[in-house]
């Protein structure tokens, strides 16, 4: 994460809207797929490979709050904010399932920067994160409200 000493650290005023950020690769395999489920989000078509395969999804799939999980570990690491990536919101959608063997980048994109009004030392960043497999298909859209600070 980056910190206030870090000299390739994010403020307010270096960020414009268009800005993209890239991930480095995270691949997932049966094994994270089902530790994950199981402590997180028990359902058989996470679990259970014959059980998945008779599921809306037809196979085994990753919890999508587990891509979730996985986005915000490539975001954090690919788009370096002072201060930390610090959430005011988000909306969510996934496009098709995550899978075992799929691996997984985002490219994130800033579509606003709002100043804030009654805190001068901050603002609020709308940015776009889109998570793709190995193929360039789109399994997951985070749209995010992210406190960004000025600095010092």
């Amino acid at each position: 994460m980056a910190t206030p000493g870090n000299p390739k650290a994010l403020y307010l005023d270096d960020l414009s809207v268009g800005d993209t950020f890239t991930s480095a690769t995270h691949q997932l395999d049966v094994d994270q797929v089902r530790r994950f489920a199981s402590e997180f989000d028990p359902q058989p078509f996470h679990l259970d490979e014959d059980a998945a395969r008779h599921s809306l999804f037809q196979g085994l799939a990753a919890s999508g709050w587990h891509t979730v999980a996985i986005t915000m570990r490539l975001l954090v690491d690919s788009m370096p904010l002072a201060d930390g990536v610090i959430g005011a919101g988000a909306e969510i959608s996934w496009a098709r399932p995550t899978r075992p063997g799929d691996t997984l980048h985002v490219k994130s994109t800033i579509l606003s920067i709002t100043p804030s009004r009654s805190k001068p030392d901050r603002g609020i960043v709308l940015v776009e994160s889109v998570t793709f497999n190995q193929d360039g298909d789109e399994v997951q859209k985070l749209t995010s409200k992210v406190v960004s600070f000025r600095r010092k």
